[in-house]
C-alpha cells in the first residue's frame, strides 16, 4: 500500500477540491457494487398487501423465486416508497416458517393436521351451505326479508376492487347481509 492508495482515498481527492458529488466520492468498491435485482428474470407490478392504502410494489424473480420487493416509481399512490411492513413483506413469500399447505384442528382435537386443499375446499362449502340452510329467514316481523344472519364477512384491505365486487356478489346471492371490508373500518 504506497502512497498511490491515499491519493486515491475519496476523502483525499475531496479535500484537494474535486466534487465530492462526483468522481471523487467514488472507489473501486464502489465501482464494482452491483444492484440486487440486475439480475432477475422478471419483474412483476403488485400492489402491497398490509393495508388499505394500495401502495405500488414491483416485485423481482430470479428462477422462479421471488428475490426482492421494492416500491414501484410508477405507483401514483407510493411514488416508490413503501412504509417498514411493505418493505418486508419479501417474507411474506420467501420465510421458510410461512404456512404453505392447510392445517385442520378437529373438534377437541390437540393436534394440526395436514389436509389437501380439495378436501378443505369441501369441508368449507359443506359448512357454508348448512349454516344457511340452517339460519335462513324467509320473512321476519311480518316482512319478507330472504336473509341469512348466520354467515358474514370481513374482507381483508389487500382485496382490489374486482375481487371485492366479486365476494359482495357471492355473500349477496347467499342471502348474507352482514358484509364489510377492514378498508373502511
Amino acid at each position: 500500500m504506497g502512497a498511490g492508495w491515499l491519493s486515491r482515498w475519496p476523502v483525499i481527492r475531496q479535500l484537494k477540491g474535486e466534487d465530492g458529488r462526483g468522481r471523487a466520492a467514488r472507489s473501486p468498491r464502489t465501482d464494482a457494487l452491483r444492484p440486487r435485482v440486475e439480475d432477475a428474470d422478471t419483474v412483476a407490478r403488485s400492489v402491497c398487501p398490509y393495508c388499505a392504502v394500495g401502495c405500488g410494489q414491483l416485485v423481482y424473480v430470479k428462477d422462479g423465486k421471488v428475490t426482492q420487493i421494492e416500491g414501484d416509481p410508477a405507483s401514483p399512490i407510493s411514488r416508490g416508497r413503501l412504509c417498514p411492513k411493505g418493505s418486508a413483506s419479501k417474507q411474506l413469500v420467501t420465510h421458510p416458517g410461512r404456512q404453505t399447505k392447510v392445517l385442520y384442528r378437529r373438534p377437541y382435537g390437540t393436534e394440526w393436521e395436514p389436509l389437501d386443499l380439495e378436501t378443505a375446499m369441501d369441508m368449507i362449502a359443506d359448512r357454508v351451505v348448512r349454516t344457511r340452510r340452517e339460519t335462513w329467514q324467509q320473512t321476519h316481523e311480518g316482512e319478507e326479508v330472504r336473509r341469512t344472519l348466520g354467515i358474514a364477512s370481513l374482507g381483508g384491505a389487500t382485496l382490489d376492487n374486482e375481487e371485492n365486487y366479486l365476494m359482495k356478489k357471492l355473500y349477496t346471492a347467499l342471502g348474507a347481509i352482514q358484509v364489510e371490508n377492514q378498508a373502511r373500518i
